[in-house]
C-alpha cells in the first residue's frame, strides 16, 4: 500500500466494502472461484487495486484502493453490476434455485474509508467479525 501517483495527483484512498447476495442466501461458496476471478477482472479493467478480498458463503469483503476521481458509490455499483451479470451467465441453473426474480446482490452495502490502515489490519478485522 502507500501513496500512488497519477498525472496531477498523489493519493492514498482505500475503501472497505461489504455486501450480501439477494435474500442473504449463503450461495457464494460453490461459485467462489469464478466470483473471485470476476472481481479481479472488473477491478483491473477499471483501475481499482484489490488490497484484500474475502468471499464468505453469505457476504463479501472487498478492500481496495482507487483514484479519488472514483466515487465509492460508483465503484460499488460498477463492481456489483458486472459481477452479478457474469455470475448469472456462468451459473444460471444454480442461481435460479435461490434467486427468484433475477438480481444477484442486495442493493445495500457497507463502505468505510481506510486511509493508511494496513491490509493486515483489515484482514484481522474481517477475521474477528466473521466469528461474531
Amino acid at each position: 500500500m502507500g501513496e500512488k501517483r497519477s498525472n496531477h495527483t498523489v493519493y492514498n484512498v482505500n475503501y472497505h466494502f461489504v455486501w450480501c447476495p439477494k435474500y442473504h442466501h449463503a450461495i457464494l461458496e460453490p461459485i467462489e472461484d469464478s466470483l473471485e476471478a470476476s472481481f479481479r477482472d472488473v477491478c483491473d479493467e477499471y483501475g481499482y487495486e484489490i488490497l484484500s478480498l474475502h468471499i464468505s458463503p453469505d457476504h463479501v469483503h472487498l478492500f481496495l484502493s482507487a483514484h479519488p476521481k472514483h466515487a465509492p458509490s460508483k465503484i460499488v455499483r460498477t463492481v456489483k453490476s458486472i459481477t452479478a451479470r457474469e455470475m448469472w451467465e456462468q451459473h444460471e441453473p444454480f442461481l435460479e434455485e435461490y434467486l427468484w426474480g433475477g438480481g444477484f446482490w442486495e442493493e445495500s452495502y457497507y463502505v468505510g474509508t481506510a486511509g493508511d490502515v494496513s491490509t493486515d489490519t483489515i484482514e484481522q478485522y474481517i477475521e474477528r467479525t466473521e466469528h461474531v
